[in-house]
């Protein structure tokens, strides 16, 4: 396996499974029911809901900065908003997120090798940093959709 091949394993198991670290970013998803995705169990946190829109915004700049652009988000595209809180709406959400899975692995696909080391635009962190980087940015979020879900449901590791 070369280093282009790991990488794509590494964004696969975050979000399928299959990772040392526990569940996958679909694995803690699986089971959110559309009122516990907009939720706020924990006081000045993003609930669930964004943090999927977050991590699809991210994944989606990763892939577009393959691409050649900047992609610098906003505010309003970094977090995106909740308006619409009905279960199609909720079910979107996460197929947003996984079609930015899918896009991403598309992109990393068509790589070239010696890109790896190169930065991936000018002034920005090399083509590996950034995937890495991507990676473990949403393995972040999904630890703390972890955290919302058991606040959520009033449990408390012991």
């Amino acid at each position: 396996m070369n280093e282009l091949e790991r990488i794509q394993d590494q964004l696969k198991r975050s979000l399928e499974g299959g990772a040392w670290h526990g569940p996958s970013v679909r694995e803690l998803l699986q089971d959110v029911t559309t009122l516990q995705a907009g939720s706020r169990p924990i006081k000045d946190a993003h609930s669930i809901w964004k943090l999927a829109l977050h991590i699809a915004a991210w994944n989606n700049a990763g892939r577009r900065r393959l691409s050649g652009e900047r992609a610098e988000l906003p505010d309003d595209e970094d977090w995106p908003a909740v308006s619409d809180t009905s279960e199609t709406a909720w079910n979107n959400a996460k197929a947003t997120l996984e079609q930015s899975y899918h896009d991403l692995q598309q992109a990393i696909a068509t790589l070239d090798y010696d890109r790896l080391d190169q930065p991936i635009l000018s002034g920005m962190s090399s083509v590996y940093v950034t995937l890495q980087g991507v990676i473990q940015h949403g393995l972040y979020h999904a630890g703390q959709v972890a955290m919302l879900k058991k606040a959520g449901a009033g449990g408390v590791e012991k």
